[in-house]
C-alpha cells in the first residue's frame, strides 16, 4: 500500500510553529542572561488557568537564559480575608488603611497565602522558585507614608496616618542577586521594614519599579486588567516616550488608577530600565507574546526623549 502524504492542514500547522520558533528566536538570544522584573497582579492572580499559564511563562523564560524575577499584590485576597474576620476595608488615594490589626492579615496573606502559592505553581511547572519578603534579609527599607489633608482635597493641613502603608526607602538586593545566580526564580511580596522595626505594606507597582530600577533590569512587565495605556477613543498605545507620556498624564488622557502605575513606569525607564509594558494578564501568555514575538501585546514605555 502506497504511503498517505500528509494532509494540507498537518503542514500547516507545522509552519505556524516554525515561524513562532523562528521569531522568537531573535528575542530569546537578545535577551539571554537579563534581568526581566514582572509585576504580577489583577485577574491573571485569580483565574486558575491563567495562574497556570503565567507559571508556565516564568519557567521558559528561565529555561531559555533570562533571568525573571516576580513582585505580586495580593489585595482582593486580603480585602477577602479581612471581610471575613469582620474587619472592613478602608482606603485613602488607593491605600489600605492598614492599622496593626490589618498589617498581620496583610502580611500573613502576602507574605505566606499569595506568595507560596505562586511559588508553588512555578515550582509544578518545573522552576525553582523562592518566595521572600522585602523583610527577608532587610531588603525592602519602608518609609511610613502619609497625606497631608490638603492632599485629600480637605481644607485643614493636618497629616492624616493610614497606619502601617509605606513607600521604598532603599532596596539591598544582596538576596535577589544570590537566588540569581543560584539559577533560582525570586518571588517576592511587597512587604518593607521601617527603622522603627515595624512592618509596612507597600504598594506593589511601587516595589517593582523601584526594585526594576535598581537591578538595572532590561524590562518592567506590568500586568494589569486593561490591555495597556489607552487614547479617547478605546485604542492602544505604545512605543511612547517618558516626555509623550508626561503630555498624556497632563492632558487626561491617563488618569486614575493608570497614573501610580504609570509613574512607577516613568520611575524605572528614567532610572535606567531599558523598557517597561504594560500588558494585559487576563490575556494568556501574556507575558511570553510580549517578549517573544515582534509586535508585542500592551504598551511600551522608553526612557528615550521624543
Amino acid at each position: 500500500m502506497p504511503a498517505q502524504a500528509k494532509s494540507p492542514q498537518t503542514n500547516f500547522n507545522a509552519d505556524v510553529i516554525a515561524k513562532v520558533l523562528i521569531e522568537a528566536l531573535p528575542y530569546i538570544k537578545r535577551f539571554s542572561r537579563k534581568t526581566i522584573v514582572i509585576k504580577y497582579g489583577g485577574n491573571a492572580m485569580v483565574d486558575q488557568q491563567l495562574k497556570e499559564g503565567f507559571a508556565r511563562d516564568i519557567v521558559l523564560m528561565k529555561l531559555v537564559g533570562m533571568n525573571p524575577v516576580v513582585v505580586h499584590g495580593g489585595g482582593p485576597k486580603i480585602s477577602e480575608l479581612l471581610a471575613r474576620i469582620g474587619k472592613e476595608s478602608r482606603f485613602v488615594k488607593g491605600m489600605r488603611v492598614t492599622d496593626s490589626e490589618t498589617m498581620d492579615i496583610v502580611e500573613m496573606v502576602l507574605g505566606g497565602l499569595v506568595n507560596k502559592e505562586i511559588v508553588n505553581l512555578i515550582n509544578r511547572q518545573g522552576g525553582s522558585a523562592v518566595g521572600l519578603s522585602g523583610k527577608d534579609g532587610e531588603m525592602i527599607r519602608a518609609r511610613k507614608l502619609s497625606f497631608t489633608a490638603n492632599e485629600l482635597d480637605q481644607e485643614a493641613s493636618e497629616i492624616i496616618d493610614i497606619g502601617h502603608v509605606g513607600e521604598v526607602a532603599s532596596i539591598d538586593t544582596a538576596v535577589v542577586d544570590m537566588l540569581i545566580s543560584g539559577n533560582f526564580i525570586p518571588v517576592i511580596a511587597p512587604i518593607g521594614v521601617g527603622d522603627d522595626g515595624l512592618s509596612y505594606n507597600i504598594n506593589a507597582d511601587l516595589v517593582a519599579g523601584k526594585l526594576a530600577q535598581v537591578l538595572q533590569a532590561e524590562k518592567l512587565i506590568m500586568l494589569t486588567n486593561t490591555p495597556g495605556v489607552l487614547d479617547a477613543s478605546g485604542n492602544i498605545l505604545t512605543g511612547l516616550s517618558a516626555s509623550e507620556v508626561n503630555r498624556l498624564i497632563q492632558d487626561g488622557t491617563i488618569h486614575g488608577g493608570m497614573v501610580p502605575k504609570i509613574n512607577s513606569a516613568l520611575d524605572a525607564v528614567n532610572g535606567g530600565v531599558k523598557t517597561c509594558h504594560i500588558i494585559d494578564g487576563r490575556l494568556q501568555h501574556a507575558v511570553l507574546l510580549e517578549i517573544f514575538t515582534d509586535k508585542g501585546v500592551g504598551t511600551l514605555i522608553h526612557g528615550k526623549k521624543a
